[in-house]
């Protein structure tokens, strides 16, 4: 008995319609953009007509959109959030990606649903209740590791929904959806898709006697997720998409990181062909590259696998935020307008406009664009570069001191260009009819598109010959998205046939199989939600739900939630609380953790999970830990501006949205 092979997705990110269209240019099964509006990324917005572009070259590949309409929404908002899905899905986008569940309550169009990162998704109950509430495809969140991924699998039908995962890109700090630091301080909202990144920032961290343990360390800024060695055991844990983070990237990102993990998926697809448990892509064509994809290439704040394989010490990237690049060389001369290197590879070339960068005496990354590159001596691998900025600016550069080049300008120029080629497999059959020929084409997927041709039957004077040019001719597929894997020829003898004539019969036919492909699209069913309606694994939400309409509110209800706060955003919460749940542990990766004292000799007992303290300038957050599920919450509570401006708001600009108590006006 042949198996159906389970079909994996490589999901990449877009901030516009181009970059959207050179991810399925390199291999990917599916693209998620922001539309016009709503989106968790409040400058990644897009016009329909850029959409409709990016959707009609995606769907020739069958490849698929996904829009993102994933910000909590107020009362005021759910009517155009309405008007935006029927929008887009007239469009043509295949899903949308939600995190207010106030939009099932909503006549939306007959579009797939799928939940959001900001859904939080950590348990198989919740997970279960999603899919039975009607989502299609759930990310679950990057913090699980394979055992708990396992289990959503096993508490989910394979049938109903998809399980997604992050596999690549800039890793947030907190559960998705659950930070609420930048409202606190500033009243924007990273639910509404503006958020500061105060996880980036330097702090100093206090104990609770007041002492400085860390001095300006980014505690809580991660390194960048990079799942490259984990897709096997992903894939046997039951994920089938898997993401790629980066709607605010840039081309060559999207490029480079989507070749690399369609590279990787294609491989393990090919080694299962055979297997008890094969796998495909769910979309058509292979992709080839004109250059080898490389992730350390791309602005990274070094590589982890994150929890995926259990707690580790080294999932951050304290010293700084910023891009630390690959170790180069040596400062061999520090010159008065110029520095000289040695290259630890004779390999090593640096170019005009190559950025490097050093760590100073205090670990905090120094940048240095290179103005002019000069090679001193080949043989010694010496190079003289001429910075863009000053030498004086340039703290605690030295000799001895080891550069990293963190910007390849031969790298950004290779994918500038035209990087990749996509085609679809196809069949060709050349025939003989009474009055002329006919050519059919028959792609990978089994759609057909066929052409005939009147013409006369005319000896070739040269049989062998005809043959080799008939072949050449009909195989030249170059200015389209298809390859030929074959030409039959049935003939009962090599006829000649003017070239003209066969180049419009193959035009005419990959017209007819393209008009084939696009009729046979099939678009992805809506999910009906189980009735009567199933109940929320809890019957109490607090401001942690992110619940901010009415419309949530009822849905809420309607699942048998009994309480339900309101969301942090409608300023109800005026004291501290947390305003980050995260997995990430300060004590942990300060080996200061009392789980980490046990058994230790003349340590165990003496160490305790107290509060610690952060201070960025006049911001203050407190750390607390919660040992039982190995959680650290940062504690704060909202400035009284935000408070007050927000009250300002309300009598200028009335908006309604779900509270659970009355509104205070203040003066």
């Amino acid at each position: 008995m042949s198996l159906l092979p389970h079909q994996l997705e490589l999901l990449s990110p877009a901030r516009d319609a181009d970059i959207g269209m050179e991810a399925i240019n390199h291999g990917a099964d599916a693209v998620y953009i922001g539309g016009p509006a709503f989106g968790a990324r409040a400058t990644a917005g897009n016009d329909i007509r850029d959409l409709e572009r990016l959707i009609n070259h995606a769907h020739r590949f069958g490849s698929r959109i996904f829009i993102t309409l994933n910000t909590i929404l107020r009362d005021d908002e759910l009517e155009g959030a309405r008007q935006m899905a029927w929008q887009v899905y007239e469009a043509g986008a295949d899903a949308l990606i939600i995190q207010d569940m106030g939009l099932l309550e909503l006549d939306l169009p007959p579009i797939q649903l799928h939940a959001s990162t900001q859904s939080d998704i950590r348990t198989p109950e919740k997970a279960r209740f999603l899919q039975d509430a009607g989502l299609s495809q759930i990310v679950v969140a990057r913090e699980l590791d394979l055992k708990q991924i396992a289990a959503v699998r096993a508490a989910t039908d394979p049938a109903r929904t998809t399980i997604e995962f992050f596999v690549h890109g800039a890793l947030c700090v907190a559960y998705s959806g659950q930070c609420y630091i930048t409202h606190a301080h500033t009243g924007r909202s990273a639910n509404r898709g503006d958020c500061n990144q105060a996880c980036r920032l330097p702090y100093e961290v206090l104990d609770a006697q007041g002492r400085i343990i860390a001095h300006e360390k980014h505690v809580l800024s991660m390194k960048d997720n990079n799942q490259s060695d984990n897709l096997r055991a992903l894939i046997d844990a039951g994920v089938r998409s898997f993401k790629i983070e980066g709607r605010y990237k840039d081309m060559g990102y999207v490029k480079n990181i989507t070749a690399h993990y369609r590279k990787l998926l294609d491989e393990i697809i090919e080694e299962r062909e055979f297997s008890d448990a094969p796998l495909a892509r769910s979309s058509s064509g292979r992709t080839s590259f004109s250059f080898t994809p490389d992730p350390d290439q791309n602005f990274n704040r070094e590589f982890t696998d994150y929890f995926v394989n259990g707690r580790k010490d080294d999932i951050g990237a304290f010293d700084t935020p910023k891009t630390p690049g690959r170790a180069i060389g040596w400062v061999t001369k520090v010159g008065e307008n110029f520095v000289e290197l040695e290259a630890s590879s004779r390999d090593t070339v640096l170019h005009n406009g190559d950025g490097l960068c050093y760590y100073d005496l205090q670990k905090e990354l120094v940048g240095m664009q290179i103005n002019r590159a000069e090679s001193v001596d080949a043989k010694k691998s010496l190079w003289r570069v001429f910075p863009k900025d000053p030498i004086a600016g340039f703290k605690d550069l030295r000799k001895g001191l080891e550069v990293n080049r963190n910007r390849d300008m031969a790298w950004v120029r290779t994918l500038d260009k035209k990087s990749s080629e996509r085609r679809i497999g196809l069949w060709a059959q050349l025939s003989q009819t009474p009055d002329g020929f006919a050519l059919t084409l028959t792609d990978e997927d089994g759609f057909v598109g066929s052409a005939s041709l009147v013409q006369p039957h005319q000896p070739a004077t040269d049989s062998e010959r005809a043959e080799a040019t008939l072949r050449d001719q009909l195989g030249r597929f170059g200015a389209t998205i298809f390859s030929v894997h074959d030409i039959s020829l049935q003939l009962d003898q090599p006829w000649f046939i003017p070239a003209s004539a066969l180049n419009q019969l193959r035009r005419d036919a990959v017209a007819a199989l393209e008009a084939a492909r696009e009729a046979g699209f099939v678009r992805l069913p809506r999910a009906l939600p189980v009735e009567p309606p199933v109940p929320f694994p809890e019957d109490t939400l607090t401001y942690l739900s992110n619940v901010f309409n009415q419309k949530a509110h009822d849905f809420y209800v309607k699942h048998g939630v009994k309480v339900i706060d309101a969301a942090y955003e409608s300023k109800e919460e005026e004291g501290e609380v947390s305003l980050m749940i995260t997995k990430h542990c300060v004590r942990f990766s300060m080996s200061l953790c009392p789980k980490q004292a046990k058994g230790v000799i003349g340590v165990k007992g003496t160490i305790k999970a107290e509060p610690l303290q952060l201070i960025n300038g006049k911001e203050k957050l407190t750390l607390r830990f919660d040992c039982k599920p190995c959680e650290m919450h940062v504690v704060g509570k909202m400035k009284r501006s935000v408070i007050n401006q927000h009250a300002k708001e309300m009598q200028e600009f009335p908006m309604q949205f779900y509270r659970t108590r009355p509104a205070v006006v203040r003066s």
